[in-house]
């Protein structure tokens, strides 16, 4: 089907698509938050648990473990059981692992509730964009699958901002705050409030109707698609489906191999998954303090920091979900590449030319402290202005129907696998190669992935998901 034969909503169902879509996002708002809310947690942890770096660095990274299987499974078991009903287990998963975060009184009692929030995460991940783009016409379904991205950055703004306020009005992040507990147990506890909001909105929302017809439950796929669509273009976007379809068998984890191989699609999927770590975003988002106090800012400017960083992130979202259907998704893939390379360049350049003062600590000298905190909140902006949203959406758009959710789960573990090994190796780079020799990695990242994109990713702008081939 041309782009420009593709569905529209009839102006009386916009609103519902969008309110719809808006409610799928929170998963992703918590999926921001629990990522974010870390970061100010670091030296709550050290003092709690008294472990050592590697100690530590486990109990942040072990979140990602769950995000990895919870990725991998989670399309899979929404192909059996439906994508909204699997949100809701997710939503749960989130209220019982921010409370026990916070209860947590050991490192293995701890690391237990992260990686049961780390299900959560993997979960949303993969199944909110995967949901709003079988709910979403083709001609707005790049700007409501970026909301995904808008979510995650104003969930991570969320928590940097929530640990600025709780650590600034504690004194510390070790410091009592309410009841006698201390702050950074209140920094997770504060995510039981939109955690139980995702909850109770998701019974309001209905399931995916492709769910619905791969399920033989036409009368209901119907119902939806007339909400959503209108009467006519229902009926006909149900035929569509149907048709698409009947083509095969149902979904089935198997049919990502084709003659004994992996699918081409699967390993452009894994690849657009790996690179969106591999170029160290999420070193920012869960030690942003630390790597900001690391090299001579106090933890109330460096978390200060993270909320600056957080707010031109979600400046950066908008301005790609207002271009995503106009330019497409492979321009704003290569342009965010080439300006990351640029300001990991310089971060690196500026990394290796700190200083050790009298206490031993790393300070930025002269004009490389503003230099790298302006390449630092430049970067977070380019990230957010192209992989950040534009990675999710195509991972919710390209699979042809039969593998999208083996798809996205395949993917989804190997993007939280990927975040995992960058996460955990952060603070032991930090050590051994310095912040210069570890942000040299990312730049390479960075640079690798312009070629990545160049050669391997097609672009899937304006095309109807019934329509979605593959690049076979």
């Amino acid at each position: 089907m041309d782009s420009s034969e593709a569905s529209v909503a009839e102006p009386a169902n916009l609103s519902q698509i969008i309110l719809i879509s808006v409610i799928a996002t929170i998963g992703g708002f918590l999926f921001g938050f629990d990522s974010g809310v870390i970061n100010g947690t670091i030296d709550g942890l050290r003092t709690e648990f008294e472990g050592g770096e590697w100690a530590i660095s486990f109990s942040v990274a072990s979140m990602l473990i769950g995000c990895a299987v919870g990725a991998m499974v989670a399309g899979r078991t929404a192909d059996i059981f439906g994508r909204r009903t699997v949100l809701i287990v997710a939503a749960v998963a989130f209220f019982i692992s921010a409370w026990g975060s916070g209860v947590a009184t050991g490192a293995a009692e701890f690391i237990v509730y992260r990686i049961l929030g780390g299900l959560a995460v993997g979960a949303a991940s993969v199944l909110a964009p995967a949901y709003i783009s079988e709910i979403t016409p083709a001609n707005i379904r790049g700007r409501l699958s970026s909301i995904q991205q808008v979510a995650i950055i104003v969930g991570l703004t969320a928590a940097f901002m929530s640990n600025y306020v709780v650590a600034g009005t504690a004194g510390s992040s070790v410091s009592e705050f309410w009841f006698g507990f201390e702050a950074w147990r209140w920094m997770f506890w504060i995510e039981m409030v939109p955690a139980a909001i995702f909850f109770f909105a998701l019974f309001l929302i209905p399931e995916s109707p492709r769910f619905l017809v791969i399920k033989d439950r036409d009368e209901e796929a119907q119902t939806v698609l007339s909400r959503l669509f209108g009467e006519g273009s229902g009926s006909r976007k149900l035929g569509e489906i149907k048709s698409s379809i009947a083509t095969d068998h149902k979904p089935r984890l198997s049919d990502l191999i084709d003659n004994g191989k992996v699918r081409p699609i699967v390993w452009v999927g894994i690849g657009l998954a790996v690179f969106q770590q591999l170029v160290g975003i999420n070193v920012v988002f869960y030690y942003g303090a630390v790597l900001w106090q690391s090299v001579g800012f106090t933890e109330d400017n460096a978390l200060l920091i993270n909320v600056i960083m957080g707010v031109v992130s979600i400046g950066a979202v908008l301005v790609a979900l207002s271009v995503i259907d106009k330019i497409g998704r492979k321009p704003l893939l290569i342009i965010g590449s080439i300006g990351m390379a640029i300001t990991l360049g310089t971060m690196m350049i500026c990394f290796f030319n700190a200083t050790t003062n009298e206490a031993g600590d790393l300070v930025l000298p002269g004009f490389w402290g503003p230099l790298a905190l302006f390449s630092g909140v430049t970067y977070a902006a380019m990230f957010n202005l192209s992989w950040g949203p534009v990675m999710w959406v195509m991972l919710g758009e390209m699979f042809p129907n039969q593998i999208r959710g083996s798809g996205l789960g395949v993917s989804g573990f190997f993007q939280w696998f990927a975040n995992f090994g960058v996460t955990l190796t952060f603070p032991i780079l930090l050590a051994t190669i310095s912040l210069g020799g570890a942000y040299s990695l990312y730049f390479l990242g960075a640079v690798v992935s312009i070629f990545f994109v160049s050669r391997f990713v097609h672009e899937t702008k304006g095309v109807e998901l019934e329509d979605m081939k593959g690049f076979d």
